[in-house]
């Protein structure tokens, strides 16, 4: 072939390429007379111009869904088709050696069939694909431009006419064979303008049908190669920068296409498929699939909207910008299931859930430009907020909200008139129900408040919903059966689960409330309204009868009344129902969710079984919240050997280094983490209840060590505390163990079950550095000691009350004056009325013989210490399960299947019955709190559990430790009050509660000051001691624990019990100042008639009176002498205990702390009431029945929420 022909033939090529068809006729020319052996490939160049010239005034003939009669008559008329074809099939069949030129006229007449619109002929004529027999390629990568485009242009040609054909799966079959003709598009460079369109057309149509068949079901995404077409338009997109509009000579936008993809990749994410990896650009094993597939949601979303918003304009009052609410709603549902509990924090990558979360908040801000009042921006923007913690912005949106749809209802209501963006009323009343929650799990009293204005709306608008006006209409008939379909246009049904959703939030408001109110008088009423809003939202007619949050919220509000049988049947039903559906909700929830969601359900069961005296099986409740989950590698990740071998070190510096396993509590949030130290810190408290204070001494390491695996070591100063040293073996070794056993409380399985590990060791804790240094000692480093009937008998207390540290210590710690005695057990007294209480007598002849109370056999401390308690075990394991019992936990908790498997008396207040275990009913997201709320959380936390360890050695006679725990956390205090002082913008307030907080600075730096209080007592040195409660009240004046510890040394000052010590120390004995003062106090002096100070001393009423003259001219007596304090100062501190305790008792923090009862008690008593102090102490009589080991407020992060 000449140079003159090949030149000829590329310029050929290149203008077919171009779509320069005027120039294609000269060349088709010149190519015949210079290379007459491509007569094939001119007559096939020479029909394309034809046809290209004849469709160009159309415009959209190359469309699939265009079919104009009139147009194709047209295009018949001007190429002369008719005259053509044969010619063209004649040249096709003489054509064998030139192979492009025989699959680029195959093209030719397949077009040309399918533009007069025979598309079954088309269909018979185009090649099927590059790589097929009949096309007689090698492959796409020796293929010229044009050649890549005639089979681009083949595959969707043959695709549309099978699709008209409804041949819908050959169509994507058809599509799929071009994709390897997409190798030219890659390149970018040199590509000519009809490869650009018809391979955009093609790639257009392939990603619109793949949608359609994706919608109605017809393709799954399991499949391997379910994104190609998608992923081809991504990866065309990146080559040639695209702009918005409309693809060439097509109607559908290209957002729309990216619009699809997003759909489908959201789908992925909802359904939790497998990622599928066919045509995927970039393939490694780096990342993991899920972080593939979230880099890929990302890239997406921001193609569409940055399309969407560039192409759309804020709209008019009468217009809706429908596709802009449609791309909100997709994102945030995508952003819940990704910031959720079931995807972890390395799968969303740099920046995980908090920049996932700003991404989303990014994307509705720009939405709201782009709309007016939209309801779903405003609705999204509160649900976001909250997530990062933003929460005054949150619920700055939420009043924005709540605004516009009160109004909007208003205008739907009088006009008649539906209104698109307005939501319903079932989306209103779980946004209402949502904010509600979050007033009451996160805010303080303001937000209470809030809350329970917020709670009688959402109580207003349940009331007004058609569907339940129905029963009240007698008949049955729906309300848009009455009204017309208009009505229920305008109110949809509601989910029966939002109307349970919005029951409970009425009673979490309520029972919150309860707790805040200063209406003493009203407490009950609040607590009986939250109750029956609670067992409605359970009604079986909303199928939600086992949700759990609704049971451990009533739980608790029973457990608060003292109502403990009726709070052990509600933690029964959750506990012993059977589960749902663990692969149902684990996208949503987490895996175990339900074993997770059941741990502050023990620890309740745990506290109510302390409060009915059944200590031992308190403990197992605590062990079996962590036994749940079978394996402890489960939830604290598998142990790693600090012990390596040479050739291992060596191995092991070749293979790059991975992640050391993690376990369940690395994906857990602070408030579930908080809920399992909890847990601990309750079996530490019984631990002392059982086996004395030295042993929970010995076993508080492993509070440390377990609060550092869950929390880690931030910023927390080096530890040097050293448990002490006992002169016999402890009953536990739980400082003294090996790793795995101090760690996991491993048991020796091998041991005859009879026979019980001590309570301080069965709680699994992590692995993780002590933050205490622990001393060897030569007890047993593997297995913990059991207790015997000597040890068991020994250890029982009169009553040592094990509190926190905080809050609502110990009462044994005061003078030495006789307070209470005996009657002072915890528990003890059992009466539930005052009148059966009164009656009572004692029953010295018969101490075993148990009582009933509530209906079953309940024995006293006193005759339960006469029992052998090493049997317990032995016993309660040879009784018989209930063939009712569906609750297994696995070999491990089989006394205490036995005893969830009981059958109770029913409650007066309804059975409720619950089959199968629900999730939290729509459960708010997981909310990031910012780096410095988060640490300030964490930081509390250690502060409670330093406190808590004082009051371990403290009550162990351990003073000097107990001063150094103290300290530790009045470092920590120290160190928030600094961060509060140099950033007051981002650090939370030092006084009050702000969000997420638990307690402020003020009320931690009470706690510390309350406890340096009870230590001074307990060292003999009430004065002291005053003067630390003191500094407590000064920071927090309604804190519990210290305004108890002032008000009994302001009584002992009152009785003279406490005498007031010399504040000067004695003069010299030559003092001649003193000398004539020294001689005057041998005069009896009388009382004096008007107050004189603290320093002053009154004289019996015995002495003889003076002459009035005498007693004028008396000097005060020299203060180092004073033995006693006057009348008026006596009886200013008794009005000031009556006040301080008067006005705690009112209050949400001490209405049921018994310990404030009893020292008001005293008060009357002291003032002469003596019908009053009787009546007081009837009340903290019922106080103490019903109270557990520690203070029901240690459940829930301190709520009602689960």
């Amino acid at each position: 072939m000449s140079s003159k022909a090949a030149n000829y033939l590329h310029q050929l090529d290149r203008a077919r390429c171009d779509g320069n068809w005027s120039a294609v006729p000269e060349l088709v020319r010149k190519v015949r007379k210079h290379a007459p052996e491509r007569a094939c490939l001119a007559l096939t160049a020479e029909t394309e111009c034809a046809i290209a010239n004849a469709t160009l005034p159309s415009s959209q003939p190359n469309r699939p869904s265009t079919d104009e009669p009139a147009s194709n008559q047209a295009t018949s008329r001007h190429a002369d088709f008719s005259t053509r074809l044969p010619a063209l099939l004649e040249s096709i069949e003489k054509e064998t050696h030139y192979v492009e030129d025989r699959f680029q006229a195959r093209v030719c007449v397949g077009w040309l069939h399918w533009t007069v619109a025979e598309y079954t002929q088309a269909a018979g004529q185009l090649p099927k694909g590059l790589n097929q027999e009949d096309s007689q390629l090698d492959g796409a990568e020796s293929l010229s431009e044009w050649t890549a485009v005639c089979a681009l242009k083949s595959a969707f040609l043959r695709a549309d006419c099978l699709n008209r054909d409804y041949s819908r799966h050959e169509a994507l079959d058809a599509f799929k064979s071009g994709l390897p003709a997409l190798a030219k598009a890659w390149s970018g460079q040199g590509a000519g303008k009809q490869l650009k369109e018809w391979s955009e057309m093609y790639l257009t149509e392939y990603c619109m049908l793949s949608s359609e068949a994706l919608h109605e079901g017809d393709v799954s995404l399991e499949d391997h190669n379910a994104l190609a077409c998608y992923r081809s338009w991504a990866r065309y997109w990146e080559v040639h920068s695209s702009a918005g509009g409309y693809a060439s000579k097509g109607s559908t936008p290209r957002r729309r296409v990216w619009k699809e993809y997003y759909i489908a990749l959201s789908r992925i994410v909802e359904q939790d498929l497998p990622f599928p990896t066919g045509y995927l650009s970039k393939i490694t094993n780096e990342m993991s699939a899920r972080t593939q597939l979230r880099d890929e949601l990302k890239t997406t979303e921001a193609a569409y909207q940055n399309l969407l918003f560039s192409e759309t304009s804020f709209p008019r009052a009468d217009e809706e910008r429908a596709e802009v609410e449609e791309l909100v709603t997709l994102a945030v549902k995508n952003w819940s299931i990704l910031c959720g509990r079931g995807w972890r924090e390395s799968d969303l990558g740099p920046g995980g859930r908090n920049s996932a979360s700003h991404r989303v908040l990014d994307l509705l801000y720009k939405a709201a430009t782009k709309t007016f009042h939209s309801t779903s921006v405003l609705r999204s923007l509160f649900l976001v907020h909250m997530a990062v913690g933003e929460f005054d912005l949150a619920f700055k949106a939420f009043d924005s909200y709540i605004d516009i749809v009160k109004k909007v209802k208003a205008r739907v209501d009088k006009t008649g008139q539906y209104e698109p963006s307005l939501d319903t009323d079932g989306v209103v009343l779980q946004t209402m129900a949502q904010a509600v929650i979050t007033l009451c799990q996160y805010g303080g009293a303001q937000s209470a408040e809030k809350a329970r204005h917020l709670a009688s709306e959402l109580e207003d608008l349940l009331a007004t919903l058609p569907q339940l006006k129905t029963a009240e209409n007698g008949d049955g008939t729906a309300p848009g059966a009455q009204h017309g379909d208009k009505a229920g246009l305008l109110h949809p049904p509601v989910a029966p689960h939002i109307v349970a959703l919005s029951w409970q939030a009425i009673g979490l408001s309520h029972a919150n409330w309860s707790r805040i109110t200063r209406e003493a008088a009203s407490r009950t009423e609040i607590q009986g309204r939250a109750i029956r809003c609670l067992r409605r939202s359970l009604a079986a007619e909303y199928g939600r009868s086992k949700d759990i949050r609704s049971y451990f919220s009533l739980g608790l509000l029973l457990a608060e009344r003292r109502e403990i049988t009726a709070a052990i049947e509600v933690v029964k039903t959750a506990l012993v129902s059977s589960k749902g559906k663990e692969g149902q909700y684990h996208l949503h929830f987490g895996q175990y969710w339900q074993e997770r969601s059941l741990v502050p359900m023990w620890h309740l069961l745990s506290l109510l079984l302390s409060a009915r005296q059944d200590f031992a099986m308190a403990s197992r409740a605590c062990e079996g919240a962590l036994e749940q989950f079978k394996d402890p590698t489960v939830l604290f990740g598998k142990e790693t050997s600090n012990f390596r071998s040479e050739h291992l070190n060596d191995v092991e510096e070749k293979v790059p280094a991975h992640d050391p396993p993690k376990g369940l509590v690395d994906e857990m949030d602070d408030m579930e983490k908080e809920a399992i130290l909890e847990v601990k810190m309750t079996q530490l408290s019984l631990v002392e209840l059982l086996e004395g204070p030295d042993v929970a001494v010995n076993a508080s390491s492993e509070l440390l060590v377990l609060f550092a695996r869950l929390f880690g070591n931030f910023a927390t100063p080096a530890q040097t505390l050293k448990p002490p040293k006992p002169a016999e073996p402890p009953k536990t070794s739980g400082t003294l163990r090996s790793i795995r056993g101090s760690i996991f409380g491993g048991r020796d399985r091998s041991r005859p079950p009879t026979r019980q590990t001590s309570a301080a060791t069965t709680l699994a804790t992590p692995t993780a550095p002590p933050t205490v240094s622990e001393e060897p000692s030569e007890s047993t480093a593997s297995d913990a000691r059991p207790p015997t009937a000597k040890t068991v008998n020994s250890a029982m207390p009169s009553i040592q009350v094990t509190g926190d540290g905080e809050g609502k210590p110990a009462r044994s710690e005061s003078t030495n004056r006789a307070r209470r005695s005996d009657s002072r057990r915890r528990n003890s007294l059992r009466k539930k009325d005052r009148s059966a209480s009164r009656r009572r007598t004692s029953n010295a002849t018969a101490p075993s013989q148990p009582e009933l109370v509530d209906g079953e056999p309940f024995f006293t401390p006193a005759a339960a210490a006469e029992r052998d308690q090493s049997d317990f075990f032995t016993y309660a394991g040879k009784r018989q399960p209930s063939s009712m019992s569906s609750f297994s936990r696995g070999p491990t908790l089989p006394t205490l299947n036995s005893y969830l498997s009981t059958v109770s008396k029913t409650s007066d207040r309804g059975e409720l019955i619950a089959d199968d275990t629900h999730p939290p009913t729509d459960i708010l997201p997981l909310v990031q709190l910012s780096k410095d709320k988060a640490r300030f959380r964490r930081t509390s936390i250690l502060v409670r559990v330093w406190l808590m360890i004082a009051g371990f050695y403290r009550r162990a006679d351990l003073y000097d430790q107990c001063k150094a725990a103290v300290a530790e956390a009045q470092k920590l205090v120290q160190g928030l009050e600094a961060d509060a002082r140099q950033e007051p913008s981002t650090s939370p307030p030092i006084r009050g509660e702000g969000w997420a907080e638990r307690k402020s600075v003020v009320d931690l730096r009470g706690d510390v000051y309350s406890e340096l209080g009870y230590l001074a007592l307990a060292e003999g040195n009430p004065y002291q001691a005053r003067s630390e409660f003191e500094s407590a009240l000064m920071h927090a004046p309604d804190h519990p624990s210290a305004t108890v510890g002032l008000s009994d040394i302001l009584l002992d000052l009152y009785a003279e019990v406490l005498r007031p010590t010399p504040p000067t120390p004695a003069p010299a004995a030559g003092s001649t100042a003193m000398c004539s003062h020294k001689a005057a106090e041998d005069t009896p002096k009388t009382l004096p008639t008007h107050p004189l100070g603290l320093r002053s001393t009154p004289v019996p009423h015995t002495q003889p009176q003076r002459t009035s003259q005498t007693s004028i001219s008396d000097d005060l007596p020299a203060p180092y002498k004073a033995t006693c304090l006057p009348l008026s100062d006596r009886l200013a501190a008794r009005d000031r205990a009556y006040t301080l305790l008067s006005g705690l008792t009112r209050l949400g923090t001490g209405w049921n702390y018994s310990d404030a009862w009893f020292s008001l008690a005293r008060a009357y008593e002291e003032s002469g009431q003596e019908e009053k102090a009787k009546e007081v102490l009837w009340w903290c009589v019922e106080l103490e029945e019903g109270r557990g080991v520690r203070e029901w407020d240690c459940l829930g992060g301190g709520g009602y929420i689960l």
